[in-house]
Protein backbone atom coordinates (compact mmCIF):
# COMPACT_ATOMS: atom_id res chain seq x y z
CA UNK A 1 0.00 0.00 0.00
CA UNK A 2 1.43 3.70 -0.99
CA UNK A 3 1.53 5.76 2.21
CA UNK A 4 -0.56 8.28 2.21
CA UNK A 5 0.33 12.14 1.85
CA UNK A 6 0.58 14.10 5.52
CA UNK A 7 -2.10 16.32 5.99
CA UNK A 8 -1.44 19.68 4.70
CA UNK A 9 -0.44 22.11 8.17
CA UNK A 10 -1.01 24.78 6.74
CA UNK A 11 -5.01 24.13 8.20
CA UNK A 12 -6.02 25.10 11.65
CA UNK A 13 -5.32 22.89 14.02
CA UNK A 14 -3.48 20.40 11.45
CA UNK A 15 -0.72 18.09 13.31
CA UNK A 16 2.84 19.37 11.72
CA UNK A 17 4.70 16.71 9.92
CA UNK A 18 7.11 17.55 13.40
CA UNK A 19 4.81 16.46 15.70
CA UNK A 20 5.69 13.99 18.27
CA UNK A 21 3.47 12.46 21.17
CA UNK A 22 2.64 13.43 24.05
CA UNK A 23 5.23 14.83 26.88
CA UNK A 24 2.80 14.55 29.70
CA UNK A 25 0.13 17.19 31.11
CA UNK A 26 1.05 20.10 33.10
CA UNK A 27 -0.53 21.34 36.12
CA UNK A 28 -3.67 23.75 36.19
CA UNK A 29 -4.99 26.72 38.45
CA UNK A 30 -8.37 24.47 38.71
CA UNK A 31 -7.92 20.65 39.46
CA UNK A 32 -8.72 19.15 35.70
CA UNK A 33 -12.39 18.17 35.42
CA UNK A 34 -13.65 14.86 36.17
CA UNK A 35 -17.27 14.63 34.29
CA UNK A 36 -19.98 12.68 36.88
CA UNK A 37 -19.94 8.92 36.55
CA UNK A 38 -16.52 9.06 35.99
CA UNK A 39 -13.90 8.67 32.62
CA UNK A 40 -11.68 11.30 30.64
CA UNK A 41 -13.07 15.52 30.31
CA UNK A 42 -14.24 15.84 26.60
CA UNK A 43 -10.86 16.78 24.98
CA UNK A 44 -10.26 18.10 21.51
CA UNK A 45 -9.31 15.25 19.43
CA UNK A 46 -7.48 13.58 16.65
CA UNK A 47 -5.78 16.84 14.41
CA UNK A 48 -6.45 18.83 17.59
CA UNK A 49 -5.19 17.38 20.26
CA UNK A 50 -1.92 19.47 19.85
CA UNK A 51 -1.90 22.87 20.25
CA UNK A 52 0.23 24.23 16.77
CA UNK A 53 1.06 28.37 19.04
CA UNK A 54 3.05 30.26 16.60
CA UNK A 55 4.08 34.45 16.47
CA UNK A 56 5.79 36.37 19.44
CA UNK A 57 3.03 37.43 21.56
CA UNK A 58 1.45 33.38 21.54
CA UNK A 59 4.77 31.44 22.07
CA UNK A 60 5.87 34.17 24.25
CA UNK A 61 3.14 34.15 26.61
CA UNK A 62 3.22 30.18 26.56
CA UNK A 63 7.29 29.79 27.38
CA UNK A 64 6.72 32.21 30.41
CA UNK A 65 3.68 29.99 31.66
CA UNK A 66 5.08 26.91 33.83
CA UNK A 67 1.46 24.94 33.02
CA UNK A 68 2.67 24.92 29.50
CA UNK A 69 3.99 21.53 28.41
CA UNK A 70 5.73 21.94 24.99
CA UNK A 71 6.83 18.87 22.77
CA UNK A 72 8.68 20.55 19.85
CA UNK A 73 10.06 24.29 18.89
CA UNK A 74 11.22 26.14 15.50
CA UNK A 75 12.89 28.90 16.03
CA UNK A 76 15.01 31.13 13.40
CA UNK A 77 18.28 32.57 14.81
CA UNK A 78 16.64 36.48 15.12
CA UNK A 79 13.63 34.53 17.41
CA UNK A 80 15.97 32.53 19.45
CA UNK A 81 18.28 35.36 20.12
CA UNK A 82 15.06 37.64 21.01
CA UNK A 83 13.96 34.99 23.70
CA UNK A 84 16.92 35.32 25.59
CA UNK A 85 17.23 38.70 25.54
CA UNK A 86 13.45 39.06 27.57
CA UNK A 87 14.65 36.68 29.98
CA UNK A 88 13.00 33.61 28.68
CA UNK A 89 13.52 30.50 28.29
CA UNK A 90 13.38 27.10 25.86
CA UNK A 91 12.24 24.17 28.01
CA UNK A 92 13.32 21.89 25.27
CA UNK A 93 15.98 22.57 22.89
CA UNK A 94 15.00 24.62 19.58
CA UNK A 95 15.47 23.69 15.95
CA UNK A 96 17.13 26.85 14.69
CA UNK A 97 15.86 27.21 11.04
CA UNK A 98 15.23 29.86 8.55
CA UNK A 99 12.01 31.91 8.27
CA UNK A 100 11.04 29.86 5.00
CA UNK A 101 11.03 26.59 6.69
CA UNK A 102 8.35 28.04 9.19
CA UNK A 103 6.38 29.60 6.02
CA UNK A 104 6.46 25.85 4.64
CA UNK A 105 4.58 24.36 7.70
CA UNK A 106 2.50 27.39 7.96
CA UNK A 107 1.94 29.07 4.67
CA UNK A 108 3.32 32.34 3.71
CA UNK A 109 0.46 34.16 4.96
CA UNK A 110 0.41 33.33 8.54
CA UNK A 111 2.73 36.05 10.49
CA UNK A 112 4.99 33.38 12.75
CA UNK A 113 7.95 35.90 13.54
CA UNK A 114 10.58 33.05 13.46
CA UNK A 115 8.37 31.00 16.32
CA UNK A 116 6.55 27.27 16.10
CA UNK A 117 5.82 25.75 18.95
CA UNK A 118 4.20 22.59 19.03
CA UNK A 119 2.49 21.65 22.74
CA UNK A 120 0.04 20.23 24.82
CA UNK A 121 -3.30 21.73 25.67
CA UNK A 122 -3.56 22.94 28.91
CA UNK A 123 -6.18 21.21 31.42
CA UNK A 124 -10.16 21.72 31.30
CA UNK A 125 -10.94 23.40 34.92
CA UNK A 126 -13.93 21.87 36.97
CA UNK A 127 -17.21 23.62 36.06
CA UNK A 128 -17.93 23.66 39.98
CA UNK A 129 -14.26 25.07 40.56
CA UNK A 130 -15.16 28.32 37.88
CA UNK A 131 -18.64 28.75 39.54
CA UNK A 132 -16.62 30.28 42.48
CA UNK A 133 -14.70 32.64 40.44
CA UNK A 134 -16.56 35.80 39.59
CA UNK A 135 -17.26 36.09 35.48
CA UNK A 136 -16.80 33.49 32.72
CA UNK A 137 -17.64 33.68 29.39
CA UNK A 138 -20.16 30.71 27.47
CA UNK A 139 -19.58 30.05 23.98
CA UNK A 140 -22.27 28.58 22.14
CA UNK A 141 -21.33 27.26 18.58
CA UNK A 142 -19.16 29.85 17.92
CA UNK A 143 -16.90 28.09 14.93
CA UNK A 144 -14.93 30.94 13.71
CA UNK A 145 -11.28 30.70 14.73
CA UNK A 146 -10.57 34.07 14.54
CA UNK A 147 -13.68 34.98 16.24
CA UNK A 148 -12.87 32.87 18.98
CA UNK A 149 -9.29 34.26 18.97
CA UNK A 150 -10.32 37.70 19.23
CA UNK A 151 -13.00 36.49 22.35
CA UNK A 152 -10.34 34.92 24.31
CA UNK A 153 -7.85 38.09 24.09
CA UNK A 154 -10.85 39.82 25.56
CA UNK A 155 -11.36 37.69 27.86
CA UNK A 156 -8.10 38.06 29.03
CA UNK A 157 -8.16 41.95 29.21
CA UNK A 158 -11.49 41.69 31.40
CA UNK A 159 -9.93 39.09 33.55
CA UNK A 160 -12.83 36.11 32.94
CA UNK A 161 -11.97 33.12 34.60
CA UNK A 162 -12.79 30.41 32.21
CA UNK A 163 -14.40 29.87 29.03
CA UNK A 164 -16.87 27.64 28.70
CA UNK A 165 -17.41 25.37 24.94
CA UNK A 166 -18.01 21.65 23.95
CA UNK A 167 -15.09 20.30 22.28
CA UNK A 168 -17.23 19.45 19.28
CA UNK A 169 -18.82 22.27 16.88
CA UNK A 170 -16.13 24.24 18.58
CA UNK A 171 -12.49 25.62 17.19
CA UNK A 172 -9.58 24.14 19.21
CA UNK A 173 -6.82 26.30 21.19
CA UNK A 174 -4.38 25.85 18.24
CA UNK A 175 -3.37 27.53 15.16
CA UNK A 176 -5.22 30.59 13.77
CA UNK A 177 -7.19 30.73 17.21
CA UNK A 178 -4.42 30.64 19.29
CA UNK A 179 -2.38 33.34 17.09
CA UNK A 180 -5.60 35.74 17.36
CA UNK A 181 -5.50 35.21 21.05
CA UNK A 182 -2.43 37.03 21.02
CA UNK A 183 -1.14 34.91 24.42
CA UNK A 184 -4.55 35.26 26.06
CA UNK A 185 -4.98 31.05 25.82
CA UNK A 186 -2.15 31.09 28.70
CA UNK A 187 -4.60 33.71 30.82
CA UNK A 188 -7.89 32.14 30.00
CA UNK A 189 -8.27 28.00 30.40
CA UNK A 190 -11.26 26.66 28.12
CA UNK A 191 -13.61 24.57 30.50
CA UNK A 192 -14.63 21.90 27.77
CA UNK A 193 -18.23 19.97 28.40
CA UNK A 194 -20.10 17.45 26.42
CA UNK A 195 -23.63 19.34 26.78
CA UNK A 196 -24.00 22.81 27.21
CA UNK A 197 -27.35 23.27 28.60
CA UNK A 198 -26.16 20.81 30.98
CA UNK A 199 -23.44 23.11 31.83
CA UNK A 200 -25.18 25.77 32.69
CA UNK A 201 -27.59 24.00 34.81
CA UNK A 202 -24.77 22.84 36.60
CA UNK A 203 -23.50 26.85 36.78
CA UNK A 204 -26.33 27.71 38.48
CA UNK A 205 -27.21 25.01 40.64
CA UNK A 206 -23.59 26.24 42.27
CA UNK A 207 -25.17 29.99 42.57
CA UNK A 208 -23.87 31.19 38.72
CA UNK A 209 -25.94 34.08 37.14
CA UNK A 210 -26.38 33.09 33.80
CA UNK A 211 -27.30 36.08 31.06
CA UNK A 212 -27.12 35.36 27.57
CA UNK A 213 -26.62 37.52 25.37
CA UNK A 214 -29.61 38.22 22.66
CA UNK A 215 -30.99 40.65 20.18
CA UNK A 216 -35.20 40.12 21.39
CA UNK A 217 -33.77 40.59 24.86
CA UNK A 218 -35.77 42.15 27.32
CA UNK A 219 -33.80 45.01 28.63
CA UNK A 220 -30.00 46.46 27.74
CA UNK A 221 -27.18 44.29 29.31
CA UNK A 222 -26.31 47.44 31.01
CA UNK A 223 -29.57 47.85 32.70
CA UNK A 224 -29.95 44.33 33.62
CA UNK A 225 -29.17 43.24 37.23
CA UNK A 226 -25.96 41.96 37.17
CA UNK A 227 -23.57 39.98 40.31
CA UNK A 228 -20.82 37.94 40.29
CA UNK A 229 -20.66 35.12 40.16
CA UNK A 230 -21.56 36.06 36.59
CA UNK A 231 -21.61 33.63 33.09
CA UNK A 232 -22.40 35.76 30.03
CA UNK A 233 -23.47 33.33 27.05
CA UNK A 234 -22.66 34.31 23.29
CA UNK A 235 -24.53 32.50 20.49
CA UNK A 236 -22.88 32.28 17.03
CA UNK A 237 -23.31 34.83 14.23
CA UNK A 238 -26.58 34.78 12.70
CA UNK A 239 -28.01 31.69 14.58
CA UNK A 240 -27.92 33.18 18.25
CA UNK A 241 -28.00 31.23 21.04
CA UNK A 242 -29.85 27.64 20.05
CA UNK A 243 -33.28 27.45 21.58
CA UNK A 244 -32.15 25.03 24.87
CA UNK A 245 -29.78 27.37 25.52
CA UNK A 246 -31.87 30.61 25.93
CA UNK A 247 -34.71 28.36 27.68
CA UNK A 248 -31.40 27.45 30.55
CA UNK A 249 -30.24 30.95 30.67
CA UNK A 250 -31.64 32.57 34.21
CA UNK A 251 -32.23 36.06 31.76
CA UNK A 252 -31.82 37.17 28.13
CA UNK A 253 -30.44 40.71 27.77
CA UNK A 254 -29.38 42.72 24.83
CA UNK A 255 -26.40 45.15 23.42
CA UNK A 256 -28.43 48.73 22.67
CA UNK A 257 -26.16 50.71 19.74
CA UNK A 258 -26.87 53.88 18.84
CA UNK A 259 -25.92 54.03 15.29
CA UNK A 260 -27.30 53.00 12.01
CA UNK A 261 -25.61 49.36 12.61
CA UNK A 262 -27.51 47.26 15.30
CA UNK A 263 -25.56 44.62 15.13
CA UNK A 264 -21.69 43.59 16.30
CA UNK A 265 -19.43 41.02 15.20
CA UNK A 266 -19.46 38.56 18.10
CA UNK A 267 -16.09 39.25 19.25
CA UNK A 268 -16.86 42.51 19.33
CA UNK A 269 -19.94 42.34 21.10
CA UNK A 270 -18.09 39.80 23.87
CA UNK A 271 -15.95 42.86 24.60
CA UNK A 272 -18.28 45.18 24.41
CA UNK A 273 -20.46 43.05 26.93
CA UNK A 274 -17.53 42.54 28.99
CA UNK A 275 -16.77 45.58 29.58
CA UNK A 276 -20.41 46.55 30.75
CA UNK A 277 -20.60 43.46 33.26
CA UNK A 278 -17.40 44.37 34.64
CA UNK A 279 -18.94 48.08 35.40
CA UNK A 280 -22.30 47.22 36.56
CA UNK A 281 -20.80 44.64 38.98
CA UNK A 282 -18.51 47.37 40.15
CA UNK A 283 -21.37 49.92 40.89
CA UNK A 284 -22.90 46.90 42.79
Amino acid sequence: MADQPPRDPRRPGARPPFASRPAGRAGAPFPPRRPKGGGKPPAWTGDDDVALLYGWHTVAEALANPRRRFRRILATENAANRIAEEGLAFPVAPQIVRPSEIDKLLGADAVHQGLLAEADHLPSPRLKDIAKTDLVLVLDQITDPHNVGAIVRSAAAFAVSAIVTTARHSPAATGVLAKSASGGLEHVPFCLVTNLARALAELKENGMLVVGLDSEGPADLEDTPLRAPLALVLGAEGKGLRQLTRETCDVLARIDLPGVIKSLNVSNAAALSLGMARRVMKRR
